[in-house]
């Protein structure tokens, strides 16, 4: 650390990494310091001691209380991880900052990296069924949810400035891959009207996104932009905080004096609107807040903006008349106010001359800066707007250190400027319209034949007189649209189709006044008096009782289904409608009820137990004099899913009923779903039953698996099945013994099938593989013996081979040698059931015939339903917002020259168009979902990749 402006240093041993360092705005001592662990240290004597804030601390997202705003200098406002994994939002003094004494400022999760603090402005997201939400606080008051248009569905929000106490942003909406549109709100930031459509957007390697806006400094309520249309981007300009937009004036002739032959509406001056990739050269566009008026940047004369080419342009009049002054592009640095232009070429081989101008562009001088020359980084100023100091830096070769070049401008004045030494120029728009935001504004600058120093005397801002307001001092109110974009084409506001202006605010409190909007409102910073006031016949209501509506009632974390004696946690919202005298009766389907009045205004969330698995049926009632709205939510209660195992015949004919049945623990459970998965087969088929009969036309193996879900929890188990076109079987009996010992379990009934198997094949000498034993379920113990042909038997012999098998067979079981040791004494004897029974042959074709004593576990056949699917895109699918919380990013979003990469809104496949969308799975891999909805015994669903 430095107390001596760098002279000296002192270093003091901390037991922590900093990753980055956060000074207090006011109090230079105070400062928080962020490490990669997520954990957020303070310190009140400039680093000598360290304090714990917090952990889990979302980087980039803490912030300082900002003066004037907050009431508390020492508040820090941050994002943080909750051990469940979700993100809050939380203030706390530095004083004390431990986990008990932080205060939510916004009681639900929000996105990770939403939280964003700027000016009288707080920003944060939440997304919850793939639908983002924007929420925002003005001087630190509640939060209140962000009203852009209806169906604007945004998929990004970027926050472009919060000056002069309105907020501008960039919403890319649903229907947009690499365009934003720009929206502009009320003081509070809450109503949002849009201002231009379609702004160029770049998205770059790292997910950062640049828009094509910038506010130009020096002039309040002057930005450009990049419109892309069809292909095309055009630059344009406003002069009253993008109520009115309009193109740049074309040169009337080049830097040499030829002509241009450009000339409005098929030609005007376009404009590259980019940071630079090197934080210490000036990027395309150059504008400073103390040298007012003067725009100097790269682009080209045309129809549209073209890449790569980078011609440079200046204007001294904000905009109204442009001039050429080099043929590419350069770095440019103002000095004392812009009364010095410095200029050096953009190139990657090395230089040595510089340019600079002291008559804002017209005439430009050269000079050899260094002997030796050098690859640029960067260009310096020394600190204040009146410096005529700079430091040019780079290097020789590649391999050597950075070489640093002062350059001082000093001696080429030889005196201080006098109030002689300046001249007035008037603000006007590109129509001539001088009152522009509602005012006359005058400023003043140096005369061009005045060699002289500006220094730290001079003013910059002359004079400025109030108008008279018109038309164009007033913009389209939340709701409401502009017939044409431009202020060359006449244009009303006109309300959109899902916006009715009689109906009172959603926020109207009984009791309470308030104005129908006329379509119109007075431009934010506007000072104009009189004259036209479109506002002026806004009609005065009082705030009707207003039923309550868009009541909902929804389970914090979403999820419906829960275990016995899990907690569960009820929220209660309503969008519209009086709360203040509205009763809310709740039944939470187990026996608890209960009245409460200011349930939604409080968000006091509902705790609740439920003990017994079940089905239960959740409601609220709101009710007032007005009306009533009822919002109903079923919750399932259900053990979690222990075991499942799949029953199956293992060997069956083709084109045979065959019976797959899914035994499941616990018994009986709420409302599970059995997919089942036929081979190969991508698409399951449902049933809530757990059995589900088909068929095989093709011989071989086939693979059937089963899933079962039930609430949270799911199982799987699969077998494989051999499907034959012909088999014979011949029914087994047990001796009693056997019986006391069944469980009537599935691997009891494998493991004795398997004994019965190895002692047959072993007595007869058939090979074991063309036998299979299938013990049924229940009491008596009984057993199929599956006798099946070799696999590479002619067909003529099949019955002659076949024939003795089963003599054999029969002969080894009348003969009692098929028998095995149970236990304690017991020894089991199997015997054929019917000992003059012919053996039972399945298949078709040649002789055999089919017969139906198969192991069938249940008799009643259920429908199979299959998906099927087809595909549509979705709008709003993916819906996040990166908010940035620099301020110098706020000003101007910068772009890359390439548009290659593009935001691409990815087709989902669907089942069934008439449910609504619901998101399953996770963003990182290739999960699927299922969503059911179900009406007594039918199912439709739709899959999500």
């Amino acid at each position: 650390m430095s107390i001596d402006e760098g002279a000296t240093f002192q270093k003091q041993p901390i037991t922590f990494f900093v990753e980055t360092l956060v000074f207090h705005p006011k109090d230079e001592d105070k400062v928080i310091a962020y490490t990669k662990e997520g954990k957020l240290y303070v310190s009140v004597d400039l680093g000598k001691k360290w304090t714990l804030l917090q952990e889990r601390v979302s980087k980039d997202h803490i912030f300082w209380a900002v003066a004037g705003v907050d009431r508390d200098p020492d508040l820090v406002h941050m994002e943080i991880q909750d051990p469940s994994g979700g993100y809050r939002y939380i203030t706390c003094q530095i004083q004390n900052c431990s986990d008990k004494t932080p205060t939510v400022q916004f009681a639900g999760s929000i996105d990770q990296d939403s939280l964003t603090v700027q000016d009288d402005y707080i920003f944060l997201q939440t997304t919850s069924a793939n639908r983002t939400k924007y929420y925002v606080s003005y001087r630190r008051n509640d939060f209140i949810q962000m009203k852009l248009p209806k169906y604007a569905l945004p998929k990004d929000l970027q926050i472009i400035s919060t000056d002069e106490n309105q907020v501008f942003v960039a919403v890319q909406e649903w229907y947009q891959t690499d365009t934003y549109n720009l929206y502009q709100s009320d003081p509070q930031g809450v109503y949002y009207s849009i201002l231009l459509e379609n702004v160029r957007s770049t998205k770059q390697p790292e997910e950062n996104v640049l828009i094509d806006i910038l506010e130009v400094r020096g002039v309040k309520g002057v930005f450009l932009a990049n419109q892309k249309i069809d292909g095309k981007v055009i630059t344009l300009i406003t002069y009253n905080k993008g109520r009115d937009w309009d193109y740049l004036t074309p040169p009337i002739s080049d830097m040499n004096g030829k002509p241009t032959n450009c000339k409005p509406p098929d030609c005007h001056l376009h404009l590259h609107l980019r940071w630079a990739d090197n934080p210490y050269v000036s990027g395309t566009v150059h504008t400073k807040d103390t040298a007012p008026g003067l725009i100097m940047g790269a682009g080209n004369l045309g129809s549209q903006l073209v890449e790569y080419k980078e011609e440079m342009y200046i204007t001294s009049d904000c905009g109204n008349t442009w001039r050429q002054v080099f043929e590419e592009e350069h770095h440019i640095l103002y000095l004392d106010h812009g009364g010095v232009i410095v200029a050096i070429k953009d190139t990657s081989i090395p230089l040595k001359i510089l340019k600079f101008s002291i008559d804002e562009g017209q005439t430009w001088s050269t000079h050899n800066f260094t002997s030796t020359s050098v690859f640029v980084d960067g260009l310096l100023s020394e600190p204040g707007d009146e410096t005529l100091v700079m430091t040019v830096f780079g290097h020789i070769s590649y391999r050597s250190d950075w070489e640093l070049v002062k350059v001082d401008f000093r001696p080429s004045f030889p005196r201080e400027c006098t109030e002689d030494d300046y001249e007035s120029w008037d603000l006007t728009d590109l129509q001539g319209d001088r009152c522009i935001m509602g005012q006359q504004r005058s400023f003043r600058k140096r005369k061009i034949s005045s060699w002289c120093i500006k220094g730290r005397s001079v003013i910059s801002a002359l004079t400025s007189k109030v108008c008279e307001c018109t038309n164009s001092d007033f913009l389209c109110d939340y709701g409401f649209e502009r017939s044409a974009p431009l202020k060359s084409e006449s244009s009303k506001c006109f309300a959109n189709f899902w916006f009715n202006p009689e109906l009172p605010p959603e926020d109207c409190i009984l009791g309470r006044a308030y104005a129908s909007s006329t379509g119109y409102r007075k431009v934010v910073s506007n000072v104009c008096e009189g004259g036209v006031d479109l506002q002026q016949n806004l009609a005065q209501h009082m705030c009707p009782l207003i039923a309550p509506k868009r009541l909902q009632i929804s389970i914090k974390g979403e999820s419906l289904a829960v275990k016995p004696g899990e907690d569960v946690t009820f929220v209660v919202t309503q969008d519209q409608g009086d709360i203040l005298n509205t009763k809310y009766q709740v039944d939470l389907g187990d026996g608890f009820k209960a009245i409460y009045v200011n349930l939604t205004m409080t968000g006091e969330p509902i705790r609740h137990r439920y003990e017994n698995p079940g089905i239960y049926r959740v409601s609220v009632r709101a009710e007032n004099v007005a009306g009533h709205e009822e919002a109903v939510v079923f919750v399932q209660v259900n053990s979690p899913l222990q075991a499942l195992h799949l029953e199956v015949v293992p060997v069956i004919g083709r084109n045979q009923e065959v019976n797959l049945t899914a035994i499941v623990l616990p018994k009986n459970p709420n409302l599970t779903v059995f997919y089942w998965w036929i081979g190969n087969n991508l698409q399951p088929l449902l049933t809530l039953d757990s059995f589900l009969v088909t068929r095989f036309a093709e011989t071989g193996e086939v693979r059937v698996a089963v899933q079962a879900s039930c609430g949270n929890s799911m199982l799987q188990d699969s077998k494989i099945v051999q499907v034959f076109d012909h088999f014979q079987v011949l029914s087994l009996k047990f001796t009693k013994h056997l019986d006391m010992y069944n469980p009537n379990i599935p691997e009891w009934r494998e493991d004795i099938g398997l004994v019965v198997t190895r002692l047959l094949a072993k007595e007869t000498n058939i090979p074991e593989e063309t036998l299979v034993t299938v013990v049924k379920p229940g009491l008596p113990t009984t057993a199929d013996l599956l006798v099946l042909l070799p696999a590479n038997q002619p067909k003529q012999k099949r019955s002659i081979t076949s024939d003795k098998r089963i003599a054999a067979i029969k002969q080894a079981l009348n003969a009692h040698n098929i028998s095995f040791f149970l236990r304690e004494g017991y020894w089991v004897l199997v015997t054929l059931a019917s000992s003059d029974s012919d053996s039972q042959r399945i298949g078709g074709g040649n002789g055999y015939w089919a017969i139906v004593v198969l192991f069938v576990i249940c008799l009643v056949v259920v429908g199979a339903f299959i998906l099927y699917k087809f595909k549509r895109k979705l709008p709003g699918r993916n819906v996040y917002a990166q908010m940035h919380n620099e301020k110098e990013q706020e000003m101007t979003s910068p772009v890359n020259h390439s548009e290659d990469t593009q935001n691409i809104i990815q087709g989902e496949e669907f089942i069934d168009d008439d449910l609504d969308s619901q998101t399953l799975g996770n963003a990182r891999g290739s999960h699927s979902g299922v969503v059911l909805s179900i009406n007594s015994r039918e199912m439709h669903g739709y899959l999500v990749s």
